[in-house]
Order: structure tokens, then C-alpha cells, then sequence
């Protein structure tokens, strides 16, 4: 299993407004060797930081995702209606689960 996580770096405030939209039902989470995708946020004085984790079975199940016409469609999202982004920035970080436990 691997975990693909979008780290967005967003102006105060706008995190918890945008994470719902990260686990909204999507087309995404109908592809072959999707498992789930959790969003995580936190505070910084400055800014905001939600890392969208997505659970994947292999990187080619995502890439296949990434390179889709679904993924595009997704993307093709409008901005927002007074032309001000709140994203400051944002990266890919590609994990590959090494270990793992749960309490049953």
C-alpha cells in the first residue's frame, strides 16, 4: 500500500471550509486500488496546512488515477468568485507503507 499526500499550505481559515470537499463521493473513489482518503489540518500563525492522504494499493493505481480523464474533470474546478486564490502553495509527497498496527 502506498499513501499519496497533497500538502496545501492555505491562508488562515480556509481548511476546514475546503477539507470536506477532499472526502466528497468522487468518481476517484470508485478505481480500482483506491482504499480511502483522509484530510488532515494544521494551524500555523501565518498560515494553514491540510494534508489530503490518499490511500492507494500501488503508485500505478494512482498514477492511472492522475492520468485519467476523470482526474482532469475533477481539476477543472472554476476559482473562486472574487479571483483570490487561498492556496499559498502546494506539493506531492509519495509514501510507501513500511509498517503498520491497529487495535481491534
Amino acid at each position: 500500500m502506498i499513501i499519496v499526500t497533497n500538502r496545501i499550505k492555505l491562508k488562515p481559515g480556509f481548511a476546514e471550509k475546503m477539507a470536506p470537499r477532499f472526502t466528497a463521493p468522487s468518481p476517484m473513489h470508485q478505481l480500482e486500488g483506491f482504499h480511502k482518503v483522509e484530510v488532515l489540518v494544521s494551524e500555523h500563525d501565518e498560515y494553514e496546512v491540510m494534508d489530503v492522504n490518499m490511500y492507494w494499493e500501488s503508485y500505478e493505481h494512482f498514477e492511472a488515477w492522475r492520468n485519467s480523464d476523470l482526474f482532469k474533470q475533477a481539476h477543472a474546478q472554476q476559482g473562486p468568485p472574487n479571483g483570490e486564490s487561498p492556496i499559498l502553495g502546494s506539493e506531492i509527497i509519495k509514501y510507501k507503507v513500511a509498517a503498520t498496527t491497529a487495535i481491534q
